[in-house]
């Protein structure tokens, strides 16, 4: 088991669920930027979405896992602007 400064680029991250939601682009200070391939559709799509450190539940091997399901972790997803 190791903590959110082992968060490497390309990881997978998972919700606590195992559903995939997204794949690490890099770690932004207290949040993690997701790739732009997996920014969702419609008006999400095509831009990143970050992660909050409060939401990493574990990091092992090459995944990150989230301490909400996937359906509920995409809705607390942040957009480039949010803070």
């Amino acid at each position: 088991m190791s903590g959110f400064e082992d968060i490497k680029e390309h990881m997978k991250v998972i919700g606590a669920d195992g559903v995939h939601l997204g794949t690490v682009d890099r770690v932004v200070g207290d949040r993690i930027k997701l790739t732009k391939a997996d920014s969702g559709e419609g008006s999400h799509e095509g831009h990143h979405h970050f992660i909050a450190r409060g939401l990493v539940a574990d990091v092992e091997g090459d995944q990150v896992r989230l301490s909400a399901n996937a359906d509920v972790a995409v809705t607390l997803e942040e957009e480039e602007s949010d803070r």
